[in-house]
């Protein structure tokens, strides 16, 4: 186990990191090229319901609270006519945006023609709600177009960035690409207006950069990656105008306070945080720029081993849904806003494109089955907003919110899960996540099937078969989760010698029809110490298991103010198929009093009562 977050003191075997040299391919600094949730069916015990209920579920609530619980999509038909009120938050439309990306990507792997008919129908009202010289945006459209392309804070950009994302997507699923072409217009726009010799500009929420990058890639056409990598260098040179005059944090605030091949620790606002962190290696993967690379390095050890909670959720104050003082992290107050720990799975995602080292991947699993997951409620129709580490029995999921960036970020996740567990290199491939699933991927002129059989996170086993035609000689990467203190690898029924390289266990063989590898993770429950210097956390121990965080919550524990875990206490673990959809529960008994405890994600799904993931702890 690779303990990289000091808030857990862990005993830990240390494993060499060697540097990381070569390019992917010839376009690219990247080390693994991922293998996309199109060519990744998912058939798993855990995730498959969750997918499933996105489906029937997640996003019948999105276009309902879209098309009739307020005015997003009036904006739109508004916006055509040219007549009418603007309803809502001038970023409204993002939302939109990201609930259309949703529905491409259930469209992906669950073809449905009446919710692609849907997804047509939105797609026509946002064209006709375009402007003829290109330009998108129906608060401006409907509140004056003289007002548009003035405050650097109101969302132009960051909307725009989220339709060209939902274009892409739904181009690559359906190749229809009227959307597309919408997002095109829009850029074109936006680039006779700013860069190189033009105006200069800092959006104020950045998401435009990464998804300038994706419209790079569907088109082909470089300009567009230049002129994200121009945005993300325009930070930091006293462009903003974030007052009048700016105070201090409000250039911290939105990352515009240093040029970004200046910074070292992470600050200001969560979520645009790591929009810009994802540009830049977005960019970075294109350019190799090793400015962006040994920023976005430095950023990661700041936020992972000074500023992140046990659970992968970031950003620690309501004040500026972001960042205070370093291992300041309050349980009762956290923010953890859901968008940000979404976030860190991209973030974290890209990162071990760029090194191939496996520490990104147990960041973006512990903000996965954690942070991200509380965010949606188990029967899919209410949402988190914020995510704190103890409640006092008032803090509960909604159905929607008047900024309701979190529901339409969930809405868009969820069904991509797919592209995060498998990446191909030159000369293999890497597992990164388990989940049951069938996946089809390229080694050169190869194909190759992976099939994964597991009950995991609740079970250590996984069962790994290899299709392939004729016989494939290549390396086969697993990750060895770092929570994990020991496991074991063998082959066809025999074990079998690994060398453990970056976090991941090697196998270089020639491989055959039918090869099948059984991994056996150790997965005891654990009592984990946060680091002293985290002052809210003195006295307290947190309980996980594998991948999983777990928390008390007062409905299954009366006493619930005068528990306590020791030194001394024996743990348990159960599995309970009717509760909370099916979960392993763990008690743990100190002395003649036992407490109860379920994962993070599946709390406040039954009566309103308080939690806590730190419990106070006596040592006896």
């Amino acid at each position: 186990m690779k303990n990289f977050i000091p808030l857990l003191t862990v005993a830990a075997a240390a494993i060499v990191v060697a540097a990381c040299s070569g390019n992917e391919t010839s376009d690219t600094h990247k080390l693994i090229t991922p293998v996309g949730f199109a060519d990744v069916k998912i058939d798993d015990a855990f995730w498959s319901p969750r997918l499933q209920s996105h489906k029937d579920v997640t996003l019948q609530v999105c276009i309902d609270q879209i098309e009739n619980q307020t005015g997003r999509i009036r904006n739109f038909e508004n916006a055509a006519k040219g007549t009418g009120e603007h309803s809502g938050i001038y970023f409204d439309d993002s939302d939109v945006y990201k609930a259309l990306e949703g529905m491409a990507y259930s469209l992906q792997n669950n073809p449905d023609p009446e919710l692609e008919a849907k997804c047509d129908e939105w797609i026509d009202k946002f064209a006709a709600a375009q402007q003829d010289d290109g330009y998108i945006n129906t608060y401006y459209t409907l509140t004056g177009l003289d007002g548009r392309w003035i405050d650097m804070t109101r969302h132009e950009m960051y909307c725009a960035g989220h339709m060209t994302e939902a274009a892409v997507a739904y181009y690559n699923v359906t190749g229809k690409r009227k959307l597309l072409d919408v997002a095109i217009r829009m850029a074109d726009h936006m680039m006779t207006v700013f860069g190189p010799g033009k105006r200069h500009w800092v959006p104020g929420h950045e998401e435009i950069e990464l998804a300038l990058v994706k419209l790079f890639q569907a088109t082909g056409k470089k300009k567009y990656l230049d002129f994200a990598e121009w945005l993300i260098d325009e930070r930091g040179h006293g462009y903003g105008t974030w007052g009048n005059p700016p105070e201090p944090w409000e250039a911290e605030y939105f990352q515009d306070d240093k040029p970004v091949r200046e910074m070292t620790d992470i600050a200001g606002h969560a979520v645009r945080a790591m929009y810009l962190y994802c540009g830049m290696a977005d960019v970075a993967a294109y350019t190799g720029d090793q400015g962006y690379i040994d920023a976005l390095n430095r950023l990661w050890d700041d936020v992972v081993l000074r500023n992140m909670y046990i659970t992968g959720g970031i950003g620690q104050s309501s004040h500026n849904e972001g960042f205070t003082n370093d291992y300041s992290l309050p349980n009762l107050t956290a923010y953890c806003e859901t968008c940000a720990s979404v976030g860190m799975v991209l973030w974290n995602w890209r990162m071990n494109q760029f090194t191939a080292d496996s520490k990104y991947i147990d960041v973006l699993e512990r903000a996965l089955y954690n942070g991200a997951l509380a965010g949606i409620s188990l029967e899919g129709n209410n949402f988190f907003y914020v995510n704190p580490l103890e409640s006092m029995g008032n803090h509960h999921r909604q159905a929607w919110y008047g900024c309701a960036c979190c529901p339409s970020q969930i809405c868009r996740f969820l069904p991509s899960i797919g592209n995060y567990i498998y990446g191909v290199a030159k000369d293999g491939i890497y597992v990164n996540l388990y989940m049951g699933n069938t996946a089809t991927m390229k080694l050169g002129r190869r194909k190759v099937t992976l099939t994964q059989e597991t009950e995991y996170p609740w079970d250590r086993n996984v069962t790994i078969t290899v299709g392939t035609g004729k016989p494939l000689k290549t390396i086969l990467r697993l990750r060895l989760p770092n929570w994990c203190h020991s496991c074991s690898v063998s082959l066809n029924g025999q074990a079998v010698d690994t060398r453990i390289h970056k976090g991941y266990a090697e196998i270089d063989r020639e491989w055959n029809n039918g090869d099948q590898i059984l991994l056996t993770f150790d997965m005891p429950v654990e009592m984990v110490a946060a680091d002293p210097r985290v002052k809210e956390d003195e006295g307290m121990r947190a309980v996980q298991r594998g991948p999983l965080v777990y928390c008390m919550e007062e409905v299954d524990n009366p006493d619930y103010d005068n528990l306590c875990l020791s030194s001394d206490a024996q743990f348990g673990t159960t599995w309970e198929g009717d509760l909370l959809h099916g979960i392993t529960t763990i008690t743990a008994t100190c002395g003649e009093r036992t407490l109860k405890l379920i994962p993070y994600y599946a709390w406040d799904n039954r009566a309103p009562g308080k939690m806590r993931v730190w419990i106070p702890f006596t040592d006896k």
